[in-house]
């Protein structure tokens, strides 16, 4: 294996933050990680409403499934051109690891993408006339520790098969079907760990709800379980399938 040197960056204010490019690029973010909040939290919601609190039950997290994956691959599809599409803080983790990302534009999508969520759960909140938007909560029987681990290995699966199928600079025609495969991947882990934990794999699904409804209840679990996950993924993804020569990130080009 050839030895890597890794490329992470700072980047420079006038290329990742106040850059046209830039801005639309965490425009992009925001509406992206906000049409996916809407369709995920919206359908417990909408589940809450017609089955009297049933959300948890198999049919509830079927649906919650379903909505997550169809939601996130239109976020992600939507976004893929302008910003990348990782409408989550984890994924955007992940490629700063790897050297994908500067800090300072990784910032920006950060707050774009905490932005989209907090908005999706007001509009969500005033569209139900008050409805409760669901901070993520343990379930009975399963402690932190149980939760950080479904989040760790969760948010590895998801940045993985980003880098797999959108970063990797060998994906060829692959790269077409990466939304579809992210979207995939996150309706499957809801189906794995839903009953469990919530199954967030984004800390900013978990904060638009916890800041609207005002429930901190563990809520580190929902940002320490995806960056590990992701952080990890991005690092043995980028290191060892890669493994190439880095030289400094380039600028983006717009």
């Amino acid at each position: 294996m050839p030895p890597v040197n890794f490329r992470i960056a700072v980047g420079l204010p006038h290329e990742d933050i106040t850059h046209p490019g830039a801005i639309k690029a965490a425009l992009a973010e925001f509406i992206s990680t906000a049409i996916f909040v809407f369709a995920g939290e919206g359908s417990g919601m909408a589940f809450n409403k017609l089955t009297d609190d049933g959300s948890s039950t198999p049919a509830g997290i079927i649906m919650a499934s379903l909505a997550h994956a169809f939601g996130l691959f239109i976020g992600v599809a939507t976004a893929a051109n302008i910003s990348g599409g990782h409408v989550n803080p984890a994924v955007t983790f992940g490629a700063f690891v790897g050297g994908n990302i500067t800090l300072l534009r990784g910032i920006l999508y950060w707050i774009a993408q905490l932005l989209g969520s907090t908005v999706a759960c007001l509009l969500l909140k005033f569209s139900t006339h008050g409805m409760t938007t669901s901070a993520f909560a343990l379930s009975s029987g399963v402690n932190v520790w149980n939760a950080l681990v479904f989040e760790i290995v969760m948010t590895f699966g998801l940045v993985y098969t980003v880098y797999a199928t959108a970063i990797d600079p060998r994906k060829g025609q692959l790269g077409t079907i990466a939304p579809i495969a992210i979207g995939f991947i996150v309706g499957a882990n809801v189906l794995a760990g839903g009953a469990f934990e919530g199954a967030s794999m984004n800390p900013a699904v978990s904060f638009g709800p916890a800041l609207v409804s005002w429930d901190w209840t563990h809520h580190w679990v929902y940002w320490a379980g995806p960056l590990i996950g992701g952080g990890l993924a991005g690092l043995i993804y980028e290191t060892i399938f890669i493994s190439r020569t880095h030289e400094p990130v380039p600028s983006p080009e717009f």
